[in-house]
Order: C-alpha cells, then structure tokens, then sequence
C-alpha cells in the first residue's frame, strides 16, 4: 500500500509540473489541445472549451498537448503547397513570442518548486524534526539527543539502531544515563565506558527499541566508539504565515544545496569518475519513498518536497529532451533569428533521450545492487 500511495505522489508531482505549462499556454492566449493525467489508452475525456481533459490508463505520469510545440510546420495545412497557415494558426506555440515561449517552458519547472514550498510549510504547521541550534523563524520544542548518522557496518548498525532514532537512555552493567540527556552528555557517557557494552533504549515512530553495542577500535581517533553520530533535535511547529516564510527558507536551501550536487555529479561524469553509487534512480527512489510512507507524514512530505526540487533543477539541465533542451533551443532561434531545422531538432532530441535512458540504466543497476548488497 504504502508503494501505492507513493507511486501516485510522484504521479501528482508530474502532473503539478505539466499544469504549469497548462497555466502559462492559456494565459498568453497559445490553445491547448489536451490535458491528460496518465497515459494512453483513454479511459475518459472531456471537452470544456477548446481543450480536451483526459484520464488514461498508465500511471506514468501526465501530459500537456500544445498546438504548434513541435515546430511551425504543426501549423500548417499540409494539403496545400505554399505557406498555408489552418485556421487559429496564429494562437501556435511556434508563432508565440521567444520571451513567451520561455515562459510556457520555465512554467513547469516553478510549479515544481512552488508544490515544494506549500509542501514544505504544511510541514511547518505539523512540525518537523530540526537542530536544535535552529537560525530561522520560531523555536525548536521538545528537544532530544537524536541519532542523526550510523556508521554501516558498525556496532550500532548491526544492533538495529537508526538515524532518526531519538535516545531514551543508555546503562551498562555499572551506570545509567537517564532522559533528557542532551547529546553531549550520550557521547560522554559512551565515551567513560569503552569496554563495557551498552544497552541503548530509543524512540522509534512512537515505539520504543532496545538495542545492545559494544564501542570497538577504528571508527574514532584515539578512542572507542559504536558507531554514531549524535546531535540535539527537537520540533519545529509554526502558524501558517511563519511556516510559509520558514517553508520558503528551507526551499531555498535544498534547491541550492541540490543544484550543487547535480553539477557536482555531471560534472565528474565528464571527467569519467562519477560515483553512480551515489545517487538514485527510480527503483532507488520508489524504495526510499515507499520506506518514508511507512515512517509516516513528516518523512513522505520532506522526501516529496525533495524530489519536487529534484524534478525542477534535473528539468533545467541543457539537455535536448529536457526543459532546458528546449530552453536552449530558444535561445539559439532568439540569436539567430531563424527556426532550428525540424529534422535536426528531432535528431538532438532523441540523442538527449538516449543519454537520459543509459543514465537512467545505469543508475538503476546500482540500485538493484544496493538491493542486493545494502552495505556497497
């Protein structure tokens, strides 16, 4: 159920992405020939206006058919030699202005980034795990030490501990840390008894976990450890107007901090030693967020709010195929005032697709790897 239900949040970002384009096409008056949520086969349509609504059969997703995208030629009547234009040929998407054209384009990748902010401040207004040294608006409540990394393959790892797991206490044979320990006080404690073993109790989704680890050499300098990282977080929960504002700020943050790893990423596969390892493709993804709707609301609408940003800053990249491809293509019919040949278009754009695909291929086999071996 739970893959279900993520499977139609990722459907519903796509959708959100498409109806951006709907929104800006319509307002620059450029006709648009069908909206549909799925793809074809068609299971029902609807006409209201000129444009026809449309509910398919393969949850892959969602479209947006605009008259004249696919160039000039779209607009005209084939049957007849000569530049012979249909009737409302005038409304096209190739005879709309370059800045307006750009603007259907960009459309898509905003809405994006809006649904990720109101997602982001519904978080707010639930509440949402962060540090406790919080900058931004309002004041992080509830406090408690919190895992916030497990070393793989450490002792902690191997006792059931996970990030996110919030520390109740921790005894051994001879002492006891109690509630309300703040993370330094954990390490300390961790740290004043190596070569005992540990009894952690943490908080997990409301239930609470007992795990058993004994620090070993080699995951600190100098001293013993189990293999976490500890840090002080509690719940932010705020008002709709600071949440919108708070909502905004991490936006900002993750988008930025996203942009930088993606071209961080094509940039050292240029170089030819990018780590696939690193990054997930859709079977990685559909795990993840399967995972984070078991965990609950806080997990799913952070995940979602992520790959929303995701879907924008990967929409831009300047590949033919892409958002930013047609961007690109734009541009260069801006400078040089003439259309890009049709045949060359598609050509380009099949060749960014084929790039897309084998990107898309590789990644997914380290997914099933990670699947496979979750420790490479």
């Amino acid at each position: 159920m739970s893959l279900i239900i993520f499977i139609l949040i990722l459907v519903a970002l796509i959708v959100a992405h498409e109806f951006g384009h709907f929104i800006a096409a319509k307002a620059f008056g450029i006709r648009v020939d069908e909206f549909g949520i799925f793809f074809p086969p068609r299971l029902l349509a609807f006409k209201w206006g000129e444009t026809e609504y449309t509910l398919n059969l393969l949850p892959l997703g969602g479209f947006v058919k605009i008259f004249g995208e696919n160039g000039d030629a779209e607009a005209k009547d084939s049957s007849r030699k000569g530049e012979v234009y249909l009737p409302g040929a005038e409304r096209s998407f190739a005879k709309a202005r370059k800045w307006q054209q750009a603007c259907v384009i960009v459309a898509g990748i905003v809405f994006n980034l809006l649904v990720a902010w109101l997602i982001l401040a519904a978080g707010y207004m639930h509440g949402i795990p962060t540090s406790a040294d919080h900058k931004g608006i309002g004041q992080v409540q509830h406090v408690q030490a919190t895992i916030v990394g497990v070393l793989p393959g450490s002792p902690a790892d191997k006792a059931g501990i996970q990030e996110g797991d919030t520390v109740e206490s921790v005894i051994t044979g001879t002492a006891q840390l109690g509630a309300h320990a703040t993370a330094s006080d954990v390490q300390a404690f961790i740290a004043s008894h190596q070569n005992e073993s540990l009894g952690f109790t943490v908080l997990r989704n409301g239930k609470e976990i007992n795990a058993i680890a004994k620090p070993v050499d080699g995951l600190a300098d100098g001293k013993k450890a189990v293999g976490i990282e500890l840090g002080d977080v509690g719940i932010l929960k705020l008002a709709l107007p600071q949440a919108l504002v708070q909502g905004a700020l991490l936006g900002k943050e993750i988008t930025i901090s996203t942009a930088s790893g993606l071209a961080g990423f094509f940039g050292q596969i240029v170089k030819g030693h990018a780590n696939f390892g690193e990054v997930s493709g859709p079977i990685g993804i559909t795990t993840m967020g399967s995972s984070a709707v078991r965990e609950g609301f806080v997990s799913t609408i952070l995940l979602t709010a992520l790959i929303s940003i995701n879907l924008a800053i990967i929409n831009l990249v300047p590949i033919p195929g892409l958002d930013g491809g047609r961007l690109l293509f734009i541009a260069i019919e801006a400078i040089t005032k003439r259309p890009i040949s049709p045949r060359l278009s598609v050509v380009l754009t099949f060749a960014g697709f084929g790039l897309l695909i084998l990107l898309m291929i590789v990644v997914s086999f380290h997914d099933v790897v990670r699947l496979v071996h979750p420790a490479v």
